[in-house]
């Protein structure tokens, strides 16, 4: 081989590496020893030329793999590279294709496109192959059937065509104008006039559509409106070829001479960027095709008709020795293309033969290709013969001819009836080890299947409905989507629109007119806030989770509580619960029952929400009634214990949610057993075969209710007596009637939604029956039908016809027990008498959305996208049975001195002295606090078009260090509190620079600092706000946020706010010590300590400037001249000659002592 030919740098390792390979090889490989051969096509049959079957190929440099003939004698005008599958196509001057499959070139099909014009060129699309010839467009399968034949006019005579998009295509020629086709609809949907005729080559870029004439020039179109943005006159006679890679275009062509056209050996080479041609290329070969091959660089392939192929870098020298030959069987190459992949060249010659030149022995055409699909042999002849014996033989074996006549297996359905398989016998292996405890047996698996394996599926409908009652997140019910319908807006889902400032901009009171709090909904596993809210307005359910505070670290109830008053003093302002759902995502049985919901999934809607929310609210009582029935009382917060209910083996969820119940099961021995048992929610258990009549069959939801609770089922169970398991009879029935009645609605399949609404119109008949008289069964209603019932004197007494559709809840149902201790439950009738019913205005909570609603839309469910998952009915005067005093269970105690949870901590590390007795803050003293952050989960974001960046979710932040220092007194500025946060939550940056958090610092095995819990510093900071301290700080809305705190604003004092101008920036805290206190902080990184200790001598700062507010026009100046400063010194400090950080100041000798 010509290592000559090779990249200059590999040049000094080609001896070494390839002695074996002698230049004087194979001729077939040395294009130095061709120079001077001819070879005869007449002389020489092409069955009889040599092809080399094995050619040793050096990775990185083309060398020829395979030759074949595509048509004998008939010159190749096109090839082309498929770029879905392993194909290379050729077009002939007859008019005919052929396909090859994979670098071997086995023939694939082969059809006649045209009976007499040439194939111009081919353009691979997903189904099929577009064919442009003289005038005439045909878009074919790959095996050669017909899609589409496209006719042009004849006075057309087209050259080149270009895919804009997967359906739409440009087609040029030797005429003014370019044709745009679709390829959906087989129209020519735009005209396109061109200035300059004569459209030969087509190319496109993410900037322009670049057009080259038969004058020689090249044309730059935008991308919308076609219109020319720029031209290139690149030679004076023609254009040959030319190419688009990057920011470089290069084209070959044809200057005038005196004796006519010559073939130019200057490549013009133009930069995109400044619209303007750079130094010509000089190559050693007469140009006629070119193509960028960027592999490693941006080296191009030129080509010339005699077979010599020259590659050089478009911006460098063209290099002699880089010359090889591809040998053609006839005088001249014809076409040329590069496989996407660009490990393969495909060159066509003017006797029929195309060559494949490739870097590798195994090349692929494609990056990514798809499997070809190839014809199958007939199987007739040599079909297997069918044993029927075997049960799961596959009949389609046999084929069958096609008919329209009824086949003898279709029985009519009244002659058949759907019977399952019976169950397959179980392992006689289990049996014999099988341990019974009770009635269950437990027994080691055997291992004769694969994990969770069955053989067939019992019930083909369970998954059926796995997807039901998803309702839609956006706007729909558009006219092309008839079968959508209409969300209202205000049940649609709302999110958060975030700004470079955040949150602070957003207008959460477009959405919450009212004094009520929402909540907000980016946090992860925020599903929950329907039912967070739900239990805030059980008003013994606030006020005495508030009542409840004990130890445990992630305690429901504790968090719980710590977000009600959150939503106590909120006042209008949405909160959110980052609090309670970490401590939510902590829980085991929460994970195992699948409610901890992934990102993705909770992006992408997969959950079935109505089943989510059900499952969430069954294990939230759970879990609240366990953590209210703790009877220790804690130690470290005193006095927590101190409500009545927690004295009780029972909770104040059991007192209010449980209702005891009798189980009885009958067998039909006769044997019956009675147990005890009580639940915290009833499920709704519907009429069995509900979906089939479709009578319309009256149901009262009181019925339906009455059969829920007092359940009745037949089902197997064991029985003692009989020792086995046998048919039994199993009835419910309650001993007393809970204070607030709990129902799971289980409408999870189309079943149960039939059902819901079938009852729903037979209530709006009945409805109408009663307040207009018969209705027709055949027809609707128009407006005249209901004349009588619009009219003014019954506008009162009858309510719209609106209000009564999709209506089958009451308001209130009637509950008592009888006697003999049945149960009585029916509708309570808008007629009677509703008593403890202070407010009649019903809301509806859609996150942070919170808006008024009529009465009637409470119980209307629009079956089609408003499906009811929970109820909640509550007793009439519930509130006057509990007290409902919030008592502040946190006390003085938990600032006092405590344990770090840090192995490593000593007493030489401590950074704060804690408040002594006769330190404790009083209501108006001044607090300088300051807290640090980690991030959890990066921010997502996207880019827009116009180049700015949009918010999509911000990143998720968790506090990792809470500094208090003391306001007043003598040890004014030492802090009191300097906590260290756990977290058992993975951290994604530390964000070392701006917080100072190094890893380690929260890893009680290796941390040094004191180490504590959130809960323990939470309730820290949950006291001085009780108390009425003031919270001296910069930037404090953040920090209250994160640490999910609401702070009365006129307990806050932010110096952002104080030191700024209306409609100007917020200034930074480094600068403004700078500027008024001389220094100079947050040097490498930042310390919450010095950063605390800064906003209270801010503060003193700003007392002292404005007089103690009483002289605003004076501080309004000072103001000024910070702003002056700032804007002249690019708001940045002046790097210090000798920093001195504040940690070294007179004030820390006494923590620094400890």
């Amino acid at each position: 081989m010509n290592f000559e030919g090779l990249d200059p740098g590999l040049a000094e390792y080609a001896p070494a590496m390839h002695s074996a390979l002698d230049p004087v090889l194979d001729a077939h490989l040395n294009p130095s020893l061709l120079q001077n051969v001819e070879l005869d096509p007449e002389g020489v049959a092409l069955e009889a030329l040599p092809v080399q079957e094995s050619v040793h190929i050096m990775e990185g440099v083309y060398s020829e793999l395979h030759s074949v003939v595509a048509e004998v004698g008939v010159p190749v005008s096109v090839s082309h590279f498929d770029l879905h599958e392993e194909m290379l196509w050729v077009g002939s001057h007859g008019g005919h294709a052929t396909s090859f499959f994979g670098p071997a070139l086995e023939r694939y099909s082969s059809f006649q496109v045209n009976g007499s014009d040439d194939i111009r060129q081919i353009q691979s699309v997903e189904n099929g192959i577009l064919f442009l010839t003289k005038n005439n467009l045909k878009y074919m399968a790959r095996g050669g059937l017909i899609i589409f034949d496209y006719l042009l006019d004849e006075s057309e005579d087209m050259h080149s065509l270009l895919l804009t998009d997967s359906s739409t295509l440009l087609v040029g020629g030797l005429q003014n104008h370019i044709l745009e086709i679709d390829l959906n609809t087989v129209q020519e949907t735009q005209k396109y006039a061109v200035e300059t005729p004569g459209v030969t080559i087509m190319r496109q870029t993410n900037r322009f559509f670049f057009c080259g004439h038969t004058s020689g020039k090249v044309s730059l179109r935008d991308l919308r409106t076609f219109k020319v943005e720029h031209e290139f006159d690149a030679f004076s006679g023609s254009l040959s070829d030319f190419d688009v890679h990057g920011n470089l275009l290069a084209a070959c062509g044809f200057s005038s001479r005196l004796t006519g056209l010559a073939c130019d050996r200057f490549l013009k080479v133009y930069d995109l960027r400044m619209m303007r041609a750079i130094t010509p290329l000089q190559v050693h070969v007469d140009p006629a095709f070119l193509r960028f091959i960027p592999t490693y660089t941006s080296r191009l392939a030129i080509i010339s008709q005699s077979g010599q192929c020259q590659f050089c870098e478009p911006t460098g020298l063209a290099n002699p020795a880089d010359i090889f030959h591809v040998n053609p069987v006839g005088p001249l190459l014809m076409t040329f293309d590069v496989s996407a992949s660009k490990q393969a060249l495909a060159f066509g010659d003017s006797e029929g033969c195309v060559h494949l030149w490739t870097d590798s022995p195994e090349p692929s055409f494609n990056p990514y290709s798809r499997e070809t699909e190839f014809a199958l042999p007939c199987l007739v002849d040599s079909l297997p013969p069918l044993d029927w014996s075997q049960d799961l033989l596959p009949l389609s074996l046999i084929p069958v001819p096609l008919t329209t006549d009824t086949l003898l297996s279709d029985w009519p359905a009244a002659n058949s009836a759907p019977a399952p398989r019976r169950a397959p016998p179980v392992d006689a292996e289990i049996l014999r080890t099988m341990k019974k405890v009770g009635f269950i047996g437990y027994a080691p698996n055997p291992r004769t299947r694969l994990r969770n394996q069955i053989p067939y599926r019992l019930k083909e409908s369970d998954s059926e409905f796995d997807s039901f009652s998803q309702v839609t997140e956006s706007p729909i019910g558009r006219e092309e989507k008839p079968h959508l319908h209409m969300v209202s807006k205000k049940y649609r889902k709302v999110t958060i629109k975030y700004s470079k400032l955040g949150l602070e901009d957003f207008d959460f009171k477009h959405y919450n007119k009212t004094l009520f709090a929402g909540l907000e909904p980016h946090i992860p596993n925020a599903y929950c806030n329907c039912m967070i809210q739900v239990l805030y307005f059980l008003e013994p359910v606030r006020c005495l989770i508030q009542n409840h505070l004990c130890q445990k670290e992630f305690c429901l109830a504790c968090e719980l509580g710590f977000l009600f008053h959150m939503l106590d003093l909120s006042r209008g302002d949405p909160c959110q619960g980052s609090n309670f759902l970490r401590a939510f995502r902590t829980i085991p049985e929460a994970s195992a029952l699948g409610l901890i919901l992934a990102d993705s999934d909770e992006a992408s809607g997969k959950g079935n929400l109505a089943r989510l929310i059900q499952r969430w609210n069954r294990f939230i009582l759970t879990q609240l009634h366990q953590d209210m029935q703790e009877l220790e009382v804690p130690q470290a917060y005193r006095g927590a214990g101190g409500s009545s209910f927690c004295s009780s083996g029972d909770s104040v969820i059991g007192q209010l949610f449980s209702c005891e119940m009798e189980n009885c099961s009958l067998c039909r021995c006769g044997s019956e057993t009675v147990r005890a048992s009580s639940t915290l929610l009833f499920t709704l258990s519907y009429p069995e075969g509900s979906n089939s009549d479709k009578t319309g069959k009256n149901c009262d939801f009181a019925q339906v209710l009455k059969r829920s609770i007092c359940l009745e089922q037949n089902t197997q169970a064991w029985c003692d007596n009989c020792e086995k398991y046998q048919p039994t009879i199993q009835t419910r029935n309650i001993r007393h009637l809970p204070d607030i009645l709990v129902i799971n609605c289980e409408v999870n399949s189309l079943k149960e939604a039939d059902f819901w609404r079938m009852q729903a119109e037979v209530a709006f008949k009945m409805a109408i029956k009663k307040h207009g008289g018969e209705i027709s069964k055949n027809k609707e209603f128009a407006l005249a039908d209901w004349k009588e019932l619009g009219s003014p004197e019954g506008m009162l007494m009858c309510p719209s016809i609106e209000e009564l559709k999709n209506v089958w809840l009451p308001f209130s149902i009637r509950m008592k027990m009888t006697k003999n201790k049945g149960l009585d439950v029916c509708n309570w009738t808008d007629g009677d008498e509703m008593q403890g019913v202070t407010h009649q205005q019903w809301y509806l909570f859609n996150d942070f959305l919170i808006e008024p609603i009529d009465k009637h839309e409470a119980v209307q469910f629009d079956m089609n996208w408003k499906v009811p998952a929970i109820l909640y009915y509550i007793k009439r005067n519930l509130n006057s049975k509990y007290n409902l005093n919030i008592k502040n269970p946190i006390e003085a105690s938990v600032l006092l001195a405590e344990a770090s949870l840090a192995r490593k901590q000593r007493k030489t590390h401590t950074t704060f002295i804690p408040l002594m007795v006769n330190e404790m803050p009083h209501v108006g003293d001044l607090v300088g606090l300051d807290a640090e952050f980690v991030t959890l989960n990066e921010e997502e974001a996207e880019l827009r078009s116009d180049g700015t960046k949009s918010t999509i979710k911000p990143s998720q932040m968790s506090v990792a260090r809470i500094t208090c220092v003391r306001g007043q007194g003598p040890n004014e500025g030492i802090p009191f509190i300097d906590d260290y946060i756990s977290t058992q939550e993975q951290v994604v940056d530390y964000l070392t620079q701006y917080s100072g958090i190094k890893p380690g610092d929260l890893d009680a095995k290796i941390s040094s600092k004191h180490l504590t819990t959130l809960k323990s510093t939470y309730l820290k900071l949950r006291f001085l706000i009780d108390i009425g301290v003031k919270f001296v700080g910069h930037g404090l809305q953040k920090d209250f946020r994160v640490i999910n705190l609401m702070v009365p604003k006129d307990q806050v004092l932010d110096t952002v706010y104080l030191f700024h101008m209306p409609r100007k920036r917020m200034i930074s805290l480094r600068f403004l010590a700078w500027y008024f206190l001389d220094l100079k902080i947050q040097g490498e990184t930042h310390d919450s300590i010095e950063d605390a200790r800064t906003a209270l001598q801010l503060y003193r700062k700003y007392l002292e400037l404005s007089k103690n507010g009483t002289e605003p026009e004076s501080f309004h100046k000072v103001l000024k001249g910070l702003y002056e400063k700032g804007r002249k010194m690019d708001w940045k400090v002046p790097e210090p000659e000798g920093q001195t950080s504040p940690k070294s100041a007179a004030v820390f000798s006494s923590v620094l002592a400890l």
